[in-house]
């Protein structure tokens, strides 16, 4: 029978491997497949003597391999498509401009539940069958009394009842129920359940009611036509919403969001940090689920059945929103239209890990894939994205205003080198915060203190002999942590109990220096006793929706005074929030990175931004000191034009990115006088090949030079375009011939230089 040529031959497809092969390999499929197999299908294939996941990638082959030769694949692993069209142009794209393997992109790409094989959950549920005649249910009741207990319970509800559920109510065994449904009695169901993440007691905290629609000011609705407009071309565009804290810039998504999905389309909503998504998601759920539609949460923190089931959701239609951390711009949204990148500037949403992608990068590349729009807001836009508006690239909506007219609040820049006395030891918290501190406590109002370090204090130190206790593995001293009294290394996570006695010199008098969050949390503590405090750190939210609960409790005035770092710093809106301090706001500024004036002022504008954002004026406690550091003084006036225009002006003098792109090359090994010979070899070879096309600076050591015992150097490649050279540097890599022992790693637009 001829082959009906509008229709694609399902016979043989090839297959991408997700175990390191670079090129496709073709399969013949089983006839039991061949209704069902799709481009973007997940499935299990023969591949050296094991079975391996692959991807179908296309029908047929073009390959020169008899049809009679080919091995047959297995099975495919998930009803639907784990590779859309676009997400398959899109794993093409990163591995060209990231310079990754497919093996990697793609385990990116697909979350582990979906490549486990992962199925719905169902339950099992039982009803009454047929009705028990008089003499039967006598019998019942003398010779199986439980069975008889059993079926009258079930014959008393108007829906089936969860097997399970009323089984441990009447404390019975399951052989009950069996004999039941032998008999006929009752009747055995199957039913899918989705595990809806955040769907649980917390619930109704996140959830922000949405009875009446919030009014627009102008300048919201000048936004919203402008974004609408760009929706309603049905093209790529990227627009950037640059809007003050407070000045509401989710209400402007929100209903870019309902323009889209009442037309049908699908929206991909990223925040910068898993602390945020709660808040968004119930705020996003609170306008749309009135309206029908299903709002799916995606990041790490998620069960992997939570996981399977948003992805389901996602992957069958089922839902059109979906907000979550970075990696939810991988989550298989039919019909994409819109793409809300929140809080665009923040290095989270770069990847350190191979693939070493920018989430919002990539989100930009995903819109243009689907001509969809994508929308960029920060209150602190990134100067990479003011350079492309500055070009052309993309267009610009500002917000300059906060809602309802308030203000922004008040800063107060406290020089802590006046804080010291030769009688007395400096206290990390000054005279100024500590005022401020007991009067909103008085007030009953809230206070948010920031310090972007964790731990208790931030190294152990000798003041006899200079001794510091770092760690053996890594370049940096450990940090001691009060609640274990143990000193711990956040690179590679070795611990020990905290020295008693120098351990050089045997004194007594060895002491900790600097301070972290626990610190914070115990001095403050000290100066009001009775105030609730809580801590959200890393070391502290340790435990699955904790963060959740501390933001719930905070919310709603169980917590007087949150001590935190980068979790608290942006995004989050809390209405009786009136003080603001930030501990240290030095730390950003003196790191090895060009970007940390930038990061500094951006870090300073979006934690002072948390005070004041209800009908309370706010204050903001800056402690620095640099009092006199540009980033500080700019942000201290809230002058976003003036630092952009300085920072700009030096980034241009050196041809720092955005004016040009950056590539790190970072070389490591156990033995540094081998990273270093192979390290120099190859910057010969890259200058002689690619010097006309690259500048290249280094070798040099990494700013941290050693972690868990492999030493690290690294070189700069400044190139007007990553994409035209990554392609030659990969390809020189592939022919250069290194020790196995010298690892080595390239990574496009890094954010974090360390």
């Amino acid at each position: 029978m001829p082959n009906d040529k509008s229709q694609p031959d399902t016979r043989i497809v090839e297959v991408i491997a997700m175990s390191g092969f670079d090129k496709s390999l073709a399969y013949a499929v089983p006839p039991a497949c061949q209704a069902d197999i799709k481009v973007g299908s997940l499935v299990r294939i023969p591949l050296r003597r094991r079975s391996e996941l692959g991807v179908v990638t296309r029908f047929g082959t073009d390959q020169d391999v008899p049809p009679g030769k080919l091995k047959m694949l297995f099975e495919i692993v998930q009803p639907y498509p784990v590779m859309p069209p676009d997400l398959m142009k899109l794993f093409r794209w990163l591995q060209q401009y990231y310079s990754s393997t497919p093996e990697a992109i793609l385990e990116t790409m697909i979350p582990a539940c979906i490549r486990k094989g992962m199925q719905v959950k169902k339950r099992r549920y039982i009803s009454a069958a047929k009705a028990p005649t008089a003499e039967e249910l006598a019998a019942l009741e003398k010779r199986a009394p439980k069975q008889a207990e059993l079926l009258r319970t079930i014959r008393q509800q108007t829906k089936p009842q969860a097997r399970a559920d009323v089984l441990k109510r009447l404390k019975l065994s399951a052989s009950a129920c069996e004999a039941l449904i032998t008999k006929g009695f009752l009747r055995e169901t199957d039913t899918e359940e989705e595990r809806i993440a955040y769907e649980d007691e917390l619930s109704d905290f996140d959830t922000v009611a949405e009875v009446s629609r919030p009014t627009l000011t102008d300048e919201q609705s000048t936004c919203v036509d402008a974004i609408n407009g760009a929706i309603e071309k049905d093209d790529f565009s990227v627009r950037l919403l640059h809007g003050v804290t407070g000045s509401g810039k989710t209400e402007v998504y929100l209903n870019a969001i309902e323009k889209i999905v009442a037309s049908g389309g699908g929206v991909i909503f990223l925040v910068p940090e898993v602390a945020l998504a709660p808040q968004t998601v119930g705020r996003v759920r609170g306008r749309l689920e009135a309206r029908g539609v299903h709002t799916v949460v995606w990041h790490s923190h998620l069960s992997e059945g939570e996981r399977y089931d948003a992805w389901k959701a996602l992957a069958s239609n089922e839902a059109h929103v979906v907000v979550g951390a970075r990696s939810a711009i991988f989550a298989p949204v039919h019909n994409l239209k819109l793409i809300i990148v929140d809080e665009e500037h923040e290095p989270s949403y770069k990847q350190e890990e191979s693939p070493r992608y920018n989430g919002r990068d990539v989100a930009v590349y995903r819109a243009f894939l689907n001509k969809a729009v994508c929308v960029l807001g920060s209150a602190t836009p990134s100067l990479e994205s003011l350079y492309n508006v500055e070009k052309g690239k993309y267009a610009v909506d500002h917000i300059l205003n906060r809602v309802d007219n308030r203000q922004l609040p008040k800063i107060h820049v406290v020089d802590m080198c006046r804080e010291t006395s030769p009688e007395k030891a400096a206290s990390p918290i000054s005279r100024m915060l500590t005022d401020k501190l007991r009067d909103r406590y008085d007030k009953k109002e809230q206070s948010i203190l920031f310090l972007n370090r964790r731990g208790f204090s931030t190294s152990m130190l000798c003041p006899d002999c200079g001794y510091v206790a770092g760690c053996d593995h890594c370049s940096i001293p450990k940090t001691y942590h009060r609640t274990d009294k143990k000193l711990r290394c956040h690179l590679c996570g070795e611990q020990e109990p905290a020295p008693k006695r120098c351990p050089e010199c045997k004194s007594t008098a060895i002491r900790m220096r600097g301070k972290g969050t626990q610190k914070i949390e115990d001095i403050v503590q000290k100066i009001l006793p009775t105030a609730r405090i809580h801590r959200m750190d890393a070391d502290s939210m340790s435990k699955k929706n904790l963060y959740r609960k501390i933001l719930n409790d905070f919310r709603i005035g169980k917590i007087d005074i949150l001590v935190g770092t980068q979790m608290i710093a942006k995004g989050l809106d809390f209405p009786n929030v009136t003080l603001v301090g930030l501990v240290d706001a030095d730390m950003s500024l003196h790191i090895e990175d060009f970007r940390a004036a930038e990061r500094t002022f951006q870090l300073v504008v979006q934690v002072s931004g948390r005070s004041g954002r209800g009908d309370r004026a706010g204050e903001v406690v800056i402690q620095t000191h640099t009092p006199h550091a540009p980033p500080i003084q700019f942000a201290r006036k809230t002058d976003f034009d003036g630092f952009q225009l300085e920072e700009l002006e030096q980034r241009r003098e050196f041809n720092y990115p955005p004016f040009r792109h950056l590539i790190r090359h970072l070389f490591r090994g156990r033995n540094p006088d081998k990273v270093n010979f192979y390290i120099d070899q190859w910057t010969k070879l890259v200058e002689k090949e690619m010097g006309d096309k690259i500048e290249i600076r280094g070798p040099a050591p990494a700013p941290i030079e050693k972690i868990r015992d492999e030493y690290r150097f690294q070189l700069w490649y400044f190139a007007p375009s990553a994409s035209a050279v990554i392609g030659q540097l990969a390809a020189l890599r592939e022919s250069f011939k290194m020790d196995k022992e010298v690892i080595d790693l390239m990574d496009v637009d890094p954010m974090n230089l360390s």
